[in-house]
């Protein structure tokens, strides 16, 4: 018998277990300049995209970061009852939900604009290594999506 599953139900050889791990470490990096903002993580990366794209559909949202629309749903109320978004029907169909920043939304990125840097900061890892890690986490996301889109 080859395969040891007593090896293989070893919390050490999990590759699941550092990335969880890792990911919960860095996202609680962002907290302490998130919380000023009165922002939660899942906010923040919402606002990434807009901030870059300034109208997105909450289809686009969902897909871009990965969330279904049940998790983006009652975020995006959330934002908008803070003045940050506006949302709208699509012209070209109603079923659409089109997501706007309003003004005090692309003023809300001024004051997150050093996150990004004092978040790096802290990631105690060599650029090259940083990038390294970079890429790889968006090979593996690549191959999931793909292997996703072929289960469909």
């Amino acid at each position: 018998m080859d395969y040891n599953y007593l090896e293989a139900m070893k919390l050490s050889n999990q590759l699941c277990f550092p990335l969880y791990a890792a990911a919960r470490g860095v996202i609680n990096l962002y907290t302490p300049y998130l919380k000023p903002l009165g922002l939660t993580y899942t906010q923040y990366i919402v606002f990434l995209v807009l901030w870059e794209k300034k109208t997105v559909t909450v289809g686009e949202l969902c897909d871009t970061l990965m969330l279904d629309n049940g998790t983006l749903t009652p975020l995006l109320k959330k934002i908008q009852e803070a003045g940050y978004i506006d949302r709208s029907r699509s012209e070209k169909d109603d079923r659409v939900v089109v997501i706007s920043l309003t003004e005090a939304g692309e003023e809300l990125q001024i004051r997150a604009k050093d996150i990004p840097r004092k978040v790096g900061s802290c990631i105690d890892l060599k650029p090259e290594k940083t990038q390294e890690l970079h890429e790889l986490l968006y090979e593996l996301l690549d191959k999931q999506n793909k292997r996703e889109e072929q289960e469909k």
